[in-house]
């Protein structure tokens, strides 16, 4: 069986590539010039255009037409595929999905809508491609991977919502005003409809940092042991005070550190820091890398 999924997800790149998860691109274009996030651009040089043009890049799903050609490619090997992708609440990619199998008719091609993105859709990713290395049958590696999703948050702060506005990913008014008022949200993602919910804010980045472990902190006691893993947009700064803040009420357990996907900053902008975590038990029983 092979494992697809999307860009919309974070996870390191070297890991991606022994897990053998197949990416489906998402496109990111800007100053006139469209790239395959992931493939022909590295984040840092995403970035580094960035900001140096200071132009507001602008992302598109995968066609059907490319996420089928895939599938057809693949299926020349193994027909059975499980395609997992970013939240259908965000983004149109998992629907696309479903088109392209119905286009592929000699796969067996089981897709799941993970609800979510960034290092909590990538949880769910690995988890499956695990587990398949391991040899579990596909009914046990659903499992798996819907607890995982019951599990796993993820959960992020700007320090500028300019991105999210201009992507249409706040509303207008709102984000005006935060802006106006310096505010820095903390940000996540509803489990039931897959879309951005705003869970608290603050007007530093120090508070913003803080608030985001107060939200762990609601879900989680103090002292308890989580798996948590951190992704940002050229902020190390933000990073480090974000493991401090973390290390000083919970056991973690570190994942490494990467930068954002560049389809997922691109409406997130400079200084983006994003935390996933989740009770340490749920990964307990998870196959080696």
């Amino acid at each position: 069986m092979h494992i697809v999924s999307d860009r919309g997800l974070d996870m390191i790149e070297s890991h991606a590539r022994k897990l053998g998860i197949i990416l489906a691109p998402l496109l990111i274009t800007i100053g006139g010039k469209t790239y395959h996030g992931g493939e022909d651009i590295t984040p840092e040089e995403f970035y580094k255009i960035m900001e140096e043009s200071g132009e507001f890049p602008v992302t598109a799903q995968p066609s059907i037409g490319s996420i089928a050609e895939i599938y057809r490619e693949l299926a020349k090997t193994d027909p059975d595929i499980l395609s997992i992708h970013i939240s259908s609440g965000l983004s149109g990619t998992s629907n696309a999905a479903r088109l392209a199998a119905q286009q592929v008719p000699e796969a067996n091609i089981t897709i799941i809508d993970t609800l979510s993105l960034s290092g909590e859709m990538g949880w769910q990713v690995e988890a499956a491609a695990r587990c398949l290395k391991a040899g579990w049958p596909l009914e046990k590696i659903l499992e798996k991977v819907e607890q995982v999703r019951a599990d796993a948050e993820a959960i992020y702060t700007v320090a500028t919502l300019r991105y999210l506005i201009h992507g249409g990913r706040v509303s207008h008014m709102k984000g005006l005003l935060a802006s106006i008022l310096n505010i820095r949200p903390v940000i996540g993602v509803d489990k039931t409809t897959g879309k951005y919910e705003q869970l608290g804010q603050a007007r530093t980045q120090k508070g913003a940092l803080q608030k985001l472990v107060d939200v762990v902190a609601d879900k989680h006691a103090p002292g308890s042991e989580l798996r948590a893993q951190i992704f940002h947009v050229n902020n190390p700064e933000g990073v480090a005070q974000l493991k401090q803040f973390m290390e000083a009420r919970f056991t973690c357990h570190w994942e490494e550190t990467g930068p954002l996907s560049p389809a997922l900053g691109a409406h997130a902008g400079p200084g983006m820091v994003t935390l996933t975590y989740g009770a340490y038990s749920v990964y307990a029983d998870l196959p080696e890398a």
